[in-house]
């Protein structure tokens, strides 16, 4: 055994011999690893054994364990469910996981309801609508929508449909909508084509064809040829989009994905074909972290597991490059995701599907090569934007840290600071802070400029004070210092002119830091640096890599501003409009709100409506309505 704390010892000595998970802790108690095990005894205990064939990713691990906590579960598909909802939801960096630094993008057909609309989303609910995805590329869901609704125009707009309308939108006149409000089309031949929509969707597109020509037959042979035409339209564009998919099996043949793997260094790409009624209806990638020293099959393994538990739909059969553990827990979970019905894992030995997951592999390699291609750009971007900045601004080192701020408020009031930080020329958005302005209050005054000025002056004190805090330790014992204030940055910009950037020159020589953190105002207007103690501004290269990253951090530290400003006038607005009501406490409004959500939706209940909530009598009711009004 490997020598560890006694702690770990004595967790060591006494986990069961039982199925389940196990979690494993830092120092700072953040998740870095999970995993599960038949037996969690010997799996767990594996890890501290002296053993050479340990690779690097494993030894720094258990180089960074402090504590280990487990859950038993009555079975291994239990323990594979709950291994997939912890990784998902902490995201640990030993893990493999998918790079999803946002939810994925969903096509959604609203079918539960009696005209569905299709819109994008990036959240999957248990709400009777359909869904498919997830897709890598929100903009790539939006041409294939953009397509599709030139075909099958369903509704964009938020009217209640009742057929009765006098007239239609402009949709319905450039033939984007068929206009089931003004009855055009009934429920049935409206949900009939969003129906058709959603075969398509699922690359079930012969039947659609082939009914569409009936319908066409029909209304000509009934001499109803403007129908006729616009059906013989139709059927022109969905053979259209029918040649770009490729037949590649017969049309009764299982649905299937295949997936293969593409690997350089450190990264890790998988890459997807969708099979549908036995044409290649489309493919995706995806990019995974965590994979540094893992075997492909691991890799893939875990890959299976996390896209099928955000996918809308499970095919009959996965076809894969090589053989994967647990393959069989892994079905029968697959078998519960689609609802029932064989799932099939397996590696194809010989003909098309053999060629197809080697193409699919050859398309990974070549993403993953465009992948890093694009990314080393950005690097180059980013590297040379810090050296211009470096060299125009004269600092000692490239200001790898940089932190912006900005100030906030409507008329002096729900005043807000911002701090936004970037770390090597990219967005930190964990490091964002925002500041609360209590000290600087009433109306401003001249321009409002001497309010901001006092406003940017308390947030960087504050800033500054926690800093100066981390470093004497007044965090306490045990606890993590908070990396957006015990860090210096190695350049400091305020978004204004000389009269912030003279206030941010008091705040860093009151705490002694004019040596150590250099500071520069930017002007609104004409993107001027300022410079303390100097007269003279700099305005660097309009198409300089340096100038469009000041502009970047600037923009989202406005950004960033505004948007906190906003929601605390927000909440202030609903606090002060039910304050000012006599007999309306803390606790009142609090039910009030819950109830209701909103002080406009206060203001449209009905008194009978008022007087259910919890504490308000009649009488308070009238005077709610009466101070709303």
């Amino acid at each position: 055994m490997l020598e560890i704390s006694e702690q770990l010892q004595g967790v060591l000595a006494t986990l069961p011999a039982k199925t389940g998970c196990y979690i494993m802790k830092n120092a700072e108690g953040k998740i870095i690893y999970v995993g599960k095990a038949i037996s969690l005894k010997n799996r767990v205990r594996s890890y501290f054994h002296a053993d050479a064939s340990h690779d690097n990713k494993t030894r720094r691990l258990v180089r960074e364990i402090a504590n280990i906590e487990w859950i038993v579960v009555g079975s291994e598909l239990e323990a594979l469910i709950l291994e997939m909802n912890l990784i998902k939801k902490h995201r640990p960096k030993y893990n493999v996981r998918m790079k999803d630094d946002k939810r994925y993008p969903y096509i959604k057909i609203h079918w539960q309801e009696a005209f569905p609309k299709v819109t994008v989303t990036r959240l999957m609910q248990e709400d009777g609508a359909r869904y498919f995805g997830p897709y890598t590329s929100a903009w790539a869901v939006y041409q294939t929508l953009d397509v599709l609704r030139r075909v099958f125009p369903y509704l964009t707009c938020d009217r209640e449909i009742t057929g009765l309308d006098p007239r239609a939108c402009l949709y319905y006149d450039i033939r984007l909508c068929l206009g089931p409000c003004i009855g055009a089309v009934n429920q049935e031949q409206y949900r009939q084509m969003i129906a058709d929509l959603q075969e398509f969707l699922n690359g079930h597109s012969e039947p659609v064809v082939a009914r569409v020509q009936k319908e066409m037959e029909q209304a000509s042979e009934e001499l109803n040829f403007e129908r006729a035409a616009a059906l013989r339209d139709k059927i022109k564009a969905l053979q259209s989009i029918v040649e770009r998919q490729k037949v590649v099996f017969p049309s009764d043949y299982k649905d299937s994905d295949v997936l293969a793997l593409a690997r350089a260094d450190n990264e890790a790409c998988v890459q997807i074909f969708f099979i549908r009624g036995g044409k290649l209806i489309g493919r995706e990638y995806f990019v995974l972290e965590g994979t540094e020293d893992t075997a492909d099959s691991e890799v893939m393994a875990q890959f299976v597991q996390q896209f099928y538990a955000e996918a809308a739909n499970v095919p009959q059969q996965v076809m894969l490059p090589e053989e994967i553990e647990e393959a069989k827990i892994i079905q029968e979970w697959m078998r519960s995701r689609r609802g029932g019905g064989k799932v099939e894992i397996f590696v194809p030995k010989e003909g098309q599907p053999q060629e197809l997951v080697q193409m699919a592999a050859e398309n990974a390699a070549e993403t993953l090569s465009a992948l890093r291609t694009q990314w080393q750009a950005d690097t180059h971007r980013q590297e040379q934007a810090l050296a211009e900045l470096q060299s125009a601004l004269q600092l000692p080192s490239p200001p790898n840290r940089v932190e912006c701020y900005d100030i906030s408020h409507t008329q002096g009031v729900a005043t807000v600071g911002s701090m936004v930080v970037f770390s090597q020329g990219v967005p930190d958005k964990k490091l964002y802070r925002r500041f609360n302005v209590e000290t600087v209050s009433g109306a401003p005054e001249v321009s409002g400029a001497p309010d901001d000025f006092a406003s940017m002056e308390e947030v960087l004190t504050r800033r500054f004070r926690r800093w100066q805090a981390a470093q004497e330790g007044a965090a306490g014992p045990g606890s993590k210092p908070d990396e957006s204030f015990s860090f210096l940055p190695d350049l400091l910009i305020v978004d204004g002119g000389k009269g912030q950037l003279s206030r941010a020159v008091s705040v860093l020589e009151k705490f002694e830091l004019t040596d150590k953190v250099p500071v520069v105002g930017l002007a609104k207007q004409e993107e001027e640096i300022f410079f303390p103690h100097k007269s003279d501004s700099l305005m660097l290269p309009r198409h300089s890599q340096g100038l469009y990253l000041i502009q970047r951090i600037r923009d989202e530290a406005h950004r960033f501003a505004i948007t906190a400003h906003r929601s605390r006038r927000s909440k202030q607005g609903m606090a002060s409009a039910l304050d000012s009501i006599p007999g309306i406490g803390p606790a009142k409004r609090k039910s009030l709100l819950k109830h209701f959500g909103s002080v406009d939706k206060i203001r449209e209940a009905t008194l009978d409506e008022l007087a259910a909530v919890s504490g308000i009598n009649k009488a308070l009711a009238e005077t709610i309505k009466a101070s709303l009004e």
